[in-house]
């Protein structure tokens, strides 16, 4: 089945973008930039739904949704946020077609022109606070704590599969507060809860800290970050979470009476992950061999496939699996048991292996008089046989050290791959020849920045939360600094 499928050394990128296609996620739609989620894609992010989603409303947070069309006024309200998005925004002019006189098909209707263009939602930020200047009224209608599960539009040039495509999908939360220091604690919360997500359902492990100016983003106060290393050394930014400070509230005119009986304009915050997360898990943990799912997000946990000659040995067989799966699922674990007939059972076996099934069983006739049961695992691709009388716990303690083992890798490989950088040149060498994040000294100023990532690509990746106050000199100009910031490229 991967008989073409091209290795990771050979040719980093075909390979992602093979993996992504040939293991049946997605696949390049009709419009240009935008992409089909095909079932088995769309059942993984079905699941990093459901286990954010779950997150959100334990942290108090409820679901809502917003109209996809934004006034193109509502920009003009907060000047930074307009510049951040100008430039990706798809806008609609008319709201008819009408048949062409020269019989060619359709047209646009030139009668048909809208008072006020539309902007096709790049993020909600504007038509939300419009909204909320409805709802908050009193420090009693405070905290507003929304979250919506949406698709929105950024026009990119340049697209990859999952990671950057013209429409995708994302959650967005949008919440209201009395004061500056709940909604930090806000935006502090959910990165916690993006991080968490991350490390035990992607077992991706990730970096936590704040943006600096240049990549902050746009009508924010502080950008607060989730960094995650792929396997070819580049980071991706997994995760953001804003402090807006007032900012909107103030474009938007949001006030609220407070305790004191003064009005006064809420604090704000914003938080999303996208598809992109998809990305991510399919590039820190797969392999030569094709894709590699961490059991809490792999829509099938275990899949079973019976090895037989005969329609009698098959039904023996079928009697036993048939008592397997249903103790599997009780324990809550997802099973297939593939009987077709129409694919034999190294077809399957190789299927399911790209498809990056954590746990594969197989069972013949003589593992039916053994009272045992091959078992491989597609994390380390070994194989061992069990005992079926205690099958069940032990699939459960199995899908568990599969868990386990990818976060573990993950982290083994961050470390190898996170390297001090004191000069120039020992940053670009690092940069050239190792990638991976890269603890170097930066003297604080937007220019400095601008001019190392036009002279490498490298980013300031983010100002780790927890950055220990270390004196230095910056890598370009010498000036003194205060701390180590981590720098990469980046997807």
């Amino acid at each position: 089945m991967a008989k073409d499928f091209p290795t990771r050394a050979e040719n980093y990128a075909q390979w992602y973008n093979d993996l992504v296609i040939k293991a049946d996620m997605a696949e390049n739609s009709a419009v240009r930039g935008c992409m089909v989620i095909k079932p088995y894609g769309y059942a993984i992010w079905e699941k990093m739904q459901a286990a954010l989603d779950k997150m959100f409303k334990e942290t108090g947070h409820v679901n809502a949704y917003f109209p996809i069309f934004i006034p193109k006024s509502f920009f003009s309200k907060e000047a930074s946020h307009v510049e951040g998005f100008a430039k990706e925004c798809a806008v609609v002019t008319h709201y008819r077609l009408k048949n062409d006189p020269d019989g060619k098909g359709v047209v646009v209707d030139e009668n048909a022109k809208l008072e006020e263009e539309l902007i096709v939602r790049p993020t909600s930020e504007t038509i939300i606070w419009d909204t909320y200047r409805n709802w908050i009224q009193s420090y009693r209608d405070l905290p507003l704590l929304i979250n919506q599960w949406a698709n929105v539009v950024r026009w990119e040039m340049r697209t990859r599969l999952f990671l950057r495509t013209a429409e995708f999908l994302w959650q967005e939360g949008h919440t209201a507060h009395a004061t500056a220091e709940e909604a930090i604690a806000e935006t502090e919360q959910m990165l916690n809860v993006y991080a968490d997500f991350a490390e035990n359902f992607m077992a991706v492990p990730v970096l936590k800290g704040v943006k600096s100016p240049n990549e902050r983003f746009a009508g924010a106060v502080e950008t607060y970050c989730i960094e995650a290393l792929m396997q070819d050394g580049k980071a991706l930014q997994a995760g953001t979470s804003h402090f807006l400070g007032q900012n909107f509230a103030k474009a938007f005119d949001v006030q609220f009476l407070s305790k004191e009986n003064k009005l006064e304009h809420v604090w704000a915050t914003s938080w999303g992950v996208s598809t992109r997360l998809m990305g991510a898990l399919i590039m820190a943990h797969s392999d030569d061999h094709g894709l590699v799912l961490p059991p809490k997000l792999a829509p099938t946990q275990v899949v079973i496939i019976p090895i037989y000659k005969t329609n009698e040995q098959l039904a023996a067989i079928t009697e036993k699996v048939d008592e397997i799966v249903k103790n599997l699922k009780a324990r809550g674990i997802t099973v297939k048991y593939d009987d077709r007939d129409t694919y034999k059972p190294g077809w399957k076996f190789n299927e399911y292996e790209f498809k990056g099934v954590p746990v594969r069983l197989a069972i013949g006739p003589r593992d039916l008089e053994n009272g045992t049961v091959e078992v491989s695992r597609r994390d380390t691709l070994e194989k061992s046989s069990f005992q079926i009388a205690d099958i069940e716990t032990k699939i459960e303690h199995l899908l568990q050290s599969i868990q386990d083992n990818l976060f573990q890798k993950a982290v083994d490989f961050r470390e190898n791959m996170t390297t001090k950088a004191d000069t120039w040149e020992e940053f670009v060498d690092l940069l050239d020849n190792k990638g991976g994040f890269i603890l170097a000294h930066w003297d604080g100023t937007p220019e400095t920045e601008q001019e190392i990532k036009e002279k490498t690509k490298a980013t300031i990746r983010l100002i780790p939360l927890d950055a220990r106050p270390e004196e230095g000199r910056c890598i370009l100009t010498g000036n003194p600094s205060a701390r180590r910031v981590v720098f990469a490229r980046a997807y």
